[in-house]
């Protein structure tokens, strides 16, 4: 019976990990580029114990025994797959269809400057001209910070990310796609950080003008996920309060001595 309770337990603390990430997408579900969150679990039965420098099978990891002791969190992991579009007109607000990355200078609040890279293309240009995220980070482009001329009485970025102004090229941003998405990591601020193995690759992404790319998050889906695991949570939660009784039974009731 003990060995119920921690069964359920395990169950109760998986539902409530993948609850936390139901509950953050639907947070950003109107964050532009947002890419949504989901939780893998496996069972315990390949997890239980690792048979090190055995003498048998020298240095080689080996698991022990098939009892399940109930379910282990996996890992987060994020579905890149591309959001829908949302038509606003303005100049500075770009799409990215395909597979790639807006490439941006961030700096810290230690004054410590990082390449980062993000989905969110609502850019804006600052009294200097300097293409900006709308927290103040430069957008780079092939030949770094882009600064568009102030006075331009028309600004056009084609689908190859070319910036005209009046007619004029000033640069093509810079857009960054990688071999293997897992060496990816959400910094915070919408944005991603490529971390220690990741492979740069050649983008084939177009890019639309007066468009934002919406968070791939799907309200409905996520609210019908939020629902069933709710119920299983419950269900996991009566599970335990009926071991509970049957060990008060068997302690108190069955073992009294009349």
């Amino acid at each position: 019976m003990v060995r119920g309770l921690y069964t359920a337990y395990t169950g109760m603390l998986n539902q409530q990990k993948k609850m936390d990430t139901i509950a953050n997408n639907l947070a950003n579900a109107d964050t532009t580029g947002y890419k949504k969150e989901g939780v893998t679990a496996k069972s315990f039965d390949t997890q239980l114990a690792i048979k090190v420098k055995d003498g048998s099978n020298a240095y080689i990891d080996q698991p022990i025994g098939t009892l399940n002791l109930g379910v282990k969190i996996g890992e987060n992991y994020t579905d890149y797959t591309q959001g829908s579009y949302r038509y606003t007109g303005n100049t500075y607000d770009l799409a990215l269809g395909g597979e790639g990355f807006f490439t941006i200078s961030f700096m810290n609040k230690a004054g410590e400057e990082s390449i980062k890279y993000t989905r969110d293309g609502n850019f804006t240009i600052d009294i200097d001209g300097a293409l900006r995220t709308q927290d103040g980070d430069y957008v780079l482009g092939e030949g770094g910070q882009i600064y568009i001329p102030t006075n331009a009485d028309s600004v056009s970025i084609n689908k190859l990310g070319e910036i005209y102004a009046d007619g004029e090229y000033i640069d093509t941003l810079r857009i960054t796609d990688f071999e293997d998405y897992n060496y990816l990591k959400k910094y915070g601020e919408n944005m991603y950080d490529a971390v220690e193995g990741a492979t740069e690759k050649e983008s084939s992404a177009v890019i639309d003008q007066g468009y934002l790319e919406a968070s791939n998050v799907n309200v409905v889906t996520e609210m019908v996920n939020m629902i069933s695991l709710s119920r299983t949570y419950e269900s996991n939660q009566k599970l335990i309060q009926t071991i509970d009784d049957e060990l008060d039974r068997s302690a108190n009731q069955i073992g009294k001595v009349g």
